[in-house]
């Protein structure tokens, strides 16, 4: 049995998904906030990586909504 591969999406599919613009998408590549990798002259970011961002965005609106910052 192969490992599972990793799965790849798009600038613009990670902008569907997280609701924001590409041109966001963009910045959080380059400010290193999002792993992607080159392919030709655009982008392909790890779906596990959209999926660790917005849980952890989600992690700390939880703490917020429940008036706990963890510190």
């Amino acid at each position: 049995m192969q490992p599972e591969r990793p799965q790849f999406v798009t600038v613009a599919e990670v902008a569907d998904i997280m609701r924001v613009s590409k041109m966001t998408v963009y910045r959080m590549i380059h400010a290193g906030e999002l792993p992607a990798m080159r392919v030709g002259k655009s982008f392909r970011v790890p779906q596990s990586a959209v999926t660790q961002l917005i849980d952890a965005g989600l992690a700390g609106w939880d703490r917020e909504e429940t008036g706990t910052t963890g510190r």
